[in-house]
């Protein structure tokens, strides 16, 4: 039994020409060429997504600026009295909707500790039974963008119990004596003393007394006896 000739695989196709110099080449020279294009080409389309990420990013940023103005505008008590309340908050719901499906959702951290990463803390205040850096209140809403931080958050957060003013023992203030409470009295200045009434015309006026010298002062202790007072010399 003897086998039956087989068709070529090359039957009925054309052989290519090989292009003038094409033996010759360096296959390899040119292999490590396309892969130096090829990488070039890459850097370039990543620095282009880059460039493009960060348009996007300021686009968003500004988007949310937006919806600030948005919410501070709905506290507008004139605006809300001419009926333009509702329609602020729809448009702003609109606004929130289209954020949140190119990856922009708000940040929910009341309850939670303080990230630096995801929050910049603007007050405080005591909390008796919170932990200290407890986020207490949203003053400006942050946002996600995927997995990145589009804004952070301004928070107010629980300061530590310490900060607290002292508060006094009814007991230790029953304890302190009686006396210490009592302020001490205050000395009274010396009043200068005041001149005496003008003798009325026509009366004589009585002679000042006379000072007693030191030496009749003396003899006065000595013998008992009142000091002579001096003589006044004519």
């Amino acid at each position: 039994m003897t086998d039956a000739p087989t068709a070529s695989p090359l039957a009925g196709h054309r052989l290519l020409e090989v292009p003038p110099g094409a033996e010759s080449v360096d296959l390899e020279a040119k292999f490590t060429q396309l892969l130096f294009r090829s990488s070039l080409l890459g850097s370039k389309l990543t620095e282009q997504k880059q460039q493009a990420r960060a348009a996007q990013r300021e686009l968003l940023g500004v988007l949310v600026e937006v919806d600030d103005a948005l919410a501070a505008l709905g506290l507008d008590r004139e605006l809300v009295a001419h009926g333009r309340g509702a329609g602020l908050e729809a448009t702003r719901r609109r606004l929130l909707g289209r954020l949140a499906k190119a990856g922009v959702r708000p940040m929910r951290l009341e309850g939670l500790a303080a990230d630096p990463a995801l929050t910049e803390i603007v007050g405080t205040e005591v909390r008796p039974g919170v932990a200290p850096e407890t986020v207490l209140q949203t003053v400006v809403t942050g946002f996600f963008w995927e997995q990145d931080v589009l804004r952070r958050a301004q928070v107010v957060v629980a300061a530590p119990e310490s900060a607290l003013p002292p508060v006094v023992d009814p007991r230790i203030e029953a304890a302190v004596p009686v006396e210490a409470m009592v302020p001490e009295p205050i000395e009274e200045a010396e009043k200068p003393e005041e001149p005496g009434e003008p003798a009325e015309p026509g009366e004589p006026e009585e002679p000042a007394a006379r000072p007693v010298p030191p030496r009749a002062r003396r003899q006065a202790r000595v013998t008992g006896r009142p000091p002579k007072r001096a003589k006044r010399k004519k």
